[in-house]
């Protein structure tokens, strides 16, 4: 059921086939929203918390959906049409790769955004449903979709402590995070091998971590981490199950697309075999943490993969 499959529903301009549509979403992916006082402004609630778990993860691993119109958007808080996907190697907050994206209207850092914006849309499906006054549903949608900003970056902070990890908030935890994702956006940093880096809690090896900005950085996260009400051994166990030591690089996937076109499954075998438990430090895997070299990047992918 997709946000695009109510926005059909309300182009018919039939009232009862609304009614009936929420019943079934309900029946399938909400049954304790029935008993609420008013049933579509709950459904929109739990489907836009739902979103906000979704998104808040794809920005944890770095990974890029591509399009995120309404119709790849479930109320189940799932998407789908993973055709144009891609994860991030360098940080770079505006990263686009989808083809059909050419305004970078579904870049890494926009999701969120773009999950508001389509969560938005669904409530104007839901108007007749939330009250028989025009002015009062809105107000009611309004309400629902205006707690996104606030519940969205709670979470995101949440998870960026985990990824760091931060056992308590601190004010100045945002600080702290947004210097490290400024300085890899500088540095063209991984973003996957970077956050795992740190997860060995001692200082990182490679001559991107000798950089002066890095190094100041790193010494204010350690002090950091000594405020945590946590044991170190805390961290390191929270660092290690929020930043996955693989990812299915774009160059890796698009090599084993390459070799299955010639009938040779090998590549994909093998790599399906590494991502099978993508958080464990297996060294037999280590070859699949290499970054693309300069010639093996992928800079666009599409709907038809």
């Amino acid at each position: 059921l997709r946000f695009g499959t109510f926005e059909f529903a309300a182009m018919q301009n039939n009232p009862q086939l609304l009614v009936e549509l929420l019943d079934y979403a309900l029946w399938r992916h909400g049954p304790g929203v029935q008993t609420t006082a008013n049933k579509a402004q709950a459904f929109l609630q739990a489907v836009m918390h739902r979103h906000i778990d979704l998104v808040v993860h794809w920005m944890r691993v770095g990974f890029i959906h591509g399009v995120m119109n309404t119709d790849n958007m479930l109320i189940s808080g799932e998407t789908i049409d993973y055709g144009p996907c891609a994860f991030l190697d360098a940080y770079d907050e505006r990263m686009v790769l989808s083809a059909i994206d050419t305004g970078g209207r579904y870049a890494y850092a926009n999701q969120p955004k773009i999950v508001q914006w389509n969560l938005a849309r669904l409530a104007e499906t839901l108007l007749p449903l939330l009250h028989s006054d025009t002015s009062h549903a809105l107000a009611m949608a309004n309400e629902v979709i205006g707690q996104f900003p606030t519940l969205y970056k709670e979470k995101w902070m949440a998870m960026m402590r985990h990824k760091l990890g931060l056992s308590q908030a601190l004010a100045s935890d945002e600080d702290l995070i947004i210097e490290l994702l400024q300085w890899m956006q500088k540095n063209h940093a991984d973003y996957t091998n970077t956050f795992r880096d740190l997860s060995a809690i001692t200082m990182p090896v490679g001559a991107l971590y000798t950089d002066a900005g890095f190094t100041e950085w790193y010494q204010r996260w350690q002090l950091r981490l000594k405020q945590n009400d946590k044991p170190l051994s805390w961290s390191v166990a929270q660092m290690q199950k929020s930043n996955p030591f693989l990812i299915p690089r774009n160059h890796r996937v698009d090599q084993a697309l390459q070799a299955a076109i010639s009938d040779d499954m090998a590549p994909f075998d093998a790599l399906l075999k590494a991502l099978q438990m993508p958080y464990e430090a297996q060294e037999k895997y280590a070859h699949y943490r290499r970054p693309p070299a300069p010639d093996e990047r992928i800079l666009q992918t599409f709907c038809g993969t």
